[in-house]
């Protein structure tokens, strides 16, 4: 059957767009190839849906939430270099975010005791209501997107991704 009849018969199931990237993986391509595009393509769509739902409900950015999310994991504050190295972007991006949320009152810039040179942010009290607030919502649209699955194919899938996460930290070690 070609590619063209097959999406004609099941059209929302094979469509490119509606499945991405895993689309790409032929009948012969090796299965860790096509393990990492399906990876890969469910990370997207969830990442598209929680970034489109933090815009309609909460006006903010991906990024935003990301940042604050950081910030109130460590209450005693980060300074700027570690929460760019965290969030995996540069300082330029951090020092904006920084600047926008701090005109908000989301997030305060101290001095960092230990370093003259450097800034310590920390989350104000505002910050903290409001990131929880949008957190528990965040973290009901996770639940919701992941309830097609039950209990113990969570469980499996939490564990074999582990092992994967533990082999490439191991690679990673030994190719250092």
């Amino acid at each position: 059957m070609s590619r063209t009849t097959r999406r004609h018969a099941h059209p929302r199931l094979l469509d490119d767009h509606a499945i991405g990237l895993e689309a790409r993986a032929g009948q012969d391509d090796h299965l860790s190839l096509k393990l990492w595009l399906r990876l890969l393509a469910c990370s997207t769509q969830i990442e598209t849906e929680v970034r489109r739902r933090l815009r309609a409900q909460f006006g903010i950015s991906l990024a935003r939430f990301d940042y604050l999310a950081q910030l109130h994991r460590h209450t005693e504050g980060l300074r700027m270099s570690t929460l760019s190295r965290y969030l995996m972007v540069t300082g330029g991006n951090v020092t904006a975010l920084t600047d926008e949320l701090e005109r908000e009152g989301l997030v305060q810039r101290d001095s960092d005791p230990e370093d003259r040179r450097s800034w310590r942010l920390r989350m104000t009290a505002a910050g903290r209501k409001a990131f929880e607030r949008i957190a528990r919502e965040h973290e009901q649209w996770v639940i919701e997107l992941f309830r097609g699955l039950d209990t113990a194919h969570k469980k499996t899938l939490y564990e074999d991704l582990g092992q994967l996460r533990v082999q490439m930290a191991t690679r990673k070690e030994q190719n250092a």
